[in-house]
């Protein structure tokens, strides 16, 4: 086998520590996370002859250009943190201090004591349509966090030059035909009505660009060829997230590994004599979220109802 390096990421660092087969620290370093230093970790690797790769990671992990990941290849082996912190826990019997060549220490260890870890995700193939829809998903994210900003500025402008209460349910048709009915009657009034209307035009703007996005998320996710949609209730964005989120589902060894690493395990709730379990809100704040989405009238989004989540 010769020496397993782990790799524990960052985005300015990469630290590499190399153990032997018996556990035992064989070297250890930390390389920028640059080209310069992904050379320089090349280089430091050579020295051992005989060397696999395990990388440390969490559930949105991707590698970057600047990341060792990608010098693993298909010798890679990722670690999700998880993994990572039950392995200290077993093999130290408590957390140890923590840093970055230790964490990579711990990496390595992991590895060589789990053979079920996932291969570090590559940018081909399917997992070239996980990293696409990730970031097609965070993209709008920032524009609908974008528009919903703009809809609250224009909300508060509104309410200043209108004597009626102005619902917070606003969409830039309804400010438009509100914006009609204001006659201002001095300067500042006047700024207020022309600021309003060229939040309305950046309102509108905003809801071409998600409209884009979301046919564009939609034909990625036909792309992908992933059955998500076929469950009721999940529309195109929905299984986008999910798909840039939890990647290949293979990864998980069990539908338990899943439904924890999911948030919607049962957690104990116990209290004295009384033992209990309850779920994990993880996935109702989920499916929340998405409802108030649908009520605020989103562009390109699909309702559905509340009961659409299977249970």
């Amino acid at each position: 086998m010769g020496v397993l390096i782990g790799i524990d990421p960052h985005k300015s660092v990469n630290a590499a520590a190399a153990i032997d087969e018996q556990g035992e620290l064989a070297g250890h370093e930390t390389f920028p996370a640059n080209r310069k230093g992904l050379r320089a970790l090349q280089r430091w690797a050579k020295r051992f002859p005989e060397r696999r790769w395990a990388v440390a990671g969490s559930r949105r992990y991707r590698p970057s250009r600047g990341s060792a990941a990608r010098h693993g290849g298909r010798e890679g082996s990722g670690c999700p943190a998880q993994t990572l912190l039950e392995s200290q826990a077993s093999l130290y019997g408590k957390r140890p201090q923590k840093n970055d060549r230790l964490d990579a220490t711990f990496t390595a260890q992991a590895a060589l004591h789990n053979e079920r870890l996932a291969p570090v995700l590559s940018e081909d193939g399917d997992d070239a349509h996980v990293e696409v829809l990730r970031l097609l998903t965070e993209r709008r994210e920032d524009l609908v966090a974008e528009r919903t900003r703009a809809l609250n500025r224009l909300h508060v402008l509104l309410r200043d030059l209108l004597s009626d209460t102005v619902s917070k349910q606003l969409c830039a048709d309804a400010a438009s035909r509100l914006l009609r009915r204001v006659r201002p009657r001095d300067e500042p009034a006047r700024t207020r009505k022309q600021l309003a209307s060229e939040v309305v035009r950046d309102v509108r703007a905003l809801d071409r660009r998600i409209a884009d996005l979301d046919e564009r998320i939609r034909q990625e996710v036909e792309a992908s060829g992933t059955t998500l949609t076929e469950i009721f209730g999940v529309g195109p964005i929905l299984a986008a997230k999910i798909v840039g989120i939890v990647g290949n589902v293979g990864r998980f060894p069990s539908k338990a590994h899943f439904a924890s690493y999911a948030g919607v395990a049962p957690i104990e709730a116990s209290s004295g004599e009384v033992v209990r379990h309850r779920l994990s809100l993880a996935l109702k704040t989920a499916a929340s979220t998405r409802s108030h989405a649908h009520d605020r009238g989103l562009p390109g989004s699909q309702r559905s109802p509340r009961r659409s989540l299977p249970p």
